[in-house]
């Protein structure tokens, strides 16, 4: 755990390890900007008189359409240029198209597949019914799975290479609620192998524990 703490052992060769980035999302300054200041787990539990499905849905879209406005204060600073590939921490996403063809694409071109493909899923009646009495496909928790683990690849690129940007835009508050609702979500319903978001892990473990009164810092607007 030494790489967390900012330390670097030399190696047998007598060389040093590159020194990872620093991660300014996770100094106290910011961390402790949200928008709300009780547990989220409390918008995310299953209601008695709602259908798992339905639930799924409603948030899936919700979280859908909220990352993507997320993304959209960001985008001018995602190009082509400055994100050539999609990354977070250290780890790069490759696009699959529907025949299952790998794609190393620009953060941008990444993240308009996604938005696209979701856009196509949640509008699609056969998919995410809207009218009462349809009935969800077999396998509609895979699908969510799938939203899942695209819409988290986008947050952890804008914590990983925009963070600085929305903190100058003051939508830190914003993101940090977002992400830690998002990832009790997952969690709650189990949507996301806890491998798949491990890459975070340092940012969820600061997020998702409530802060103590005396350090509540929430963001009025």
């Amino acid at each position: 755990m030494d790489w967390l703490m900012g330390k670097s052992k030399t190696k047998p060769n007598g060389k040093k390890p590159p020194t990872e980035e620093k991660k300014h999302y996770l100094e106290p300054e910011y961390t402790k900007v949200r928008l709300v200041d009780f547990d989220l787990k409390e918008l995310v539990v299953l209601p008695q008189e709602i259908d798992l499905n339905e639930w799924l849905a409603s948030n899936t879209t919700t979280f859908f359409n909220l990352i993507n406005l997320q993304y959209s204060t960001i985008s001018e600073f995602c190009t082509g240029d400055t994100c050539q590939s999609m990354t977070a921490c250290n780890t790069t996403y490759y696009w699959y198209d529907e025949k299952g063809k790998k794609t190393k694409c620009t953060a941008p071109q990444y993240v308009d597949f996604v938005m696209s493909t979701v856009q196509k899923l949640v509008t699609d009646e056969d998919i995410f019914p809207t009218k009462y009495g349809k009935e969800f496909p077999s396998g509609f928790d895979v699908l969510v799975k799938k939203i899942c683990r695209y819409l988290f690849h986008v947050l952890a690129h804008i914590y990983w290479a925009h963070y600085k940007e929305t903190v100058a835009m003051d939508l830190h508050g914003h993101l940090n609620t977002l992400y830690t609702h998002f990832i009790v979500f997952i969690r709650v319903f189990s949507l996301m192998d806890a491998k798949e978001i491990s890459i975070m892990d340092d940012l969820s473990e600061v997020l998702c524990t409530p802060l103590p009164p005396a350090q509540n810092h929430v963001t009025e607007r």
